[in-house]
């Protein structure tokens, strides 16, 4: 299984920025797939996750309205459209993926490499 993320860079505040994760050597429709984030210094946190239904999504109170996660089966990938970015955005976002609902970090089987986000002021 590989997931890669991409489309990290340095933006400014306010600005917007969309990742994309893409996966492969998996069946990307069967799998919960979520956002997380560590910050420097910082353990990995939860930002956006499809919620139980596989339809509904779930965000951190921090990103709540700003972040929308989104995928495409056909092109086996996932999505995170970060609007309104602060600087206290700033981390490496990874994305996850499991047969299970990522409730928190420990239920994600499989981990993309992370894509560096830096929001300058």
């Amino acid at each position: 299984v590989q997931l890669q993320a991409f489309g990290g860079g340095l933006v400014q505040a306010g600005d917007s920025l969309r990742l994309s994760c893409a996966a492969s050597r998996l069946t990307f429709s069967t799998y919960r797939m979520a956002w997380f984030r560590q910050a420097p210094g910082k353990g990995r946190e939860f930002v956006a996750r499809f919620a139980l239904d596989g339809r509904n999504t779930e965000y951190a109170d921090s990103v709540e309205g700003r972040f929308d996660i989104s995928r495409d089966n056909a092109k086996n990938t996932v999505y995170l459209q970060m609007s309104s970015l602060k600087p206290e955005d700033t981390a490496v976002y990874y994305c996850a993926a499991s047969k299970r609902y990522i409730d928190t970090w420990l239920a994600v089987e499989y981990w993309g490499k992370g894509t560096q986000v830096t929001v300058s002021s």
